[in-house]
């Protein structure tokens, strides 16, 4: 398939594709009769690539799996895999603390009839 073929399947644009093969995560194929070519396994490291990114994963991060996937470093991918499930716990932890500040502030605000919101006035403190 082109490259915008394997793009359109990936859900990404053509420009994402030459991204990630300038960064060295998708291999750039060789020209045949002047139009590159990609294939299944290209569609399945740039999936691969989209999910990682969707879990929280960095680009260095996923050049890292793929060149462990590579090498067989179950160990390493395990590890790296645990470190992103502890800061997603983390960010996790943060946001409910968000949602349970800003839900106060909204009850504050449904209680009160007169002066300034509590919600206006804790975000510009």
């Amino acid at each position: 398939m082109t490259i915008a073929k394997l793009a359109a399947a990936a859900g990404v644009g053509v420009e994402t594709v030459r991204y990630y093969q300038r960064r060295g995560l998708i291999d750039t194929p060789a020209r045949g009769a002047g139009v590159r070519r990609y294939g299944a396994p290209d569609l399945r490291r740039l999936r691969f690539i989209r999910s990682a990114q969707a879990a929280g994963f960095t680009l260095e991060e996923i050049g890292e799996l793929l060149a462990l996937d590579a090498g067989n470093d179950r160990a390493r991918a395990r590890e790296m895999a645990r470190a992103r499930v502890a800061a997603l716990d983390a960010r996790i932890a943060e946001l409910q603390a968000a949602r349970g500040a800003l839900a106060q502030l909204a009850r504050e605000c449904a209680a009160g009839e007169a002066g300034p919101c509590p919600i206006i006035a804790a975000f510009e403190a």
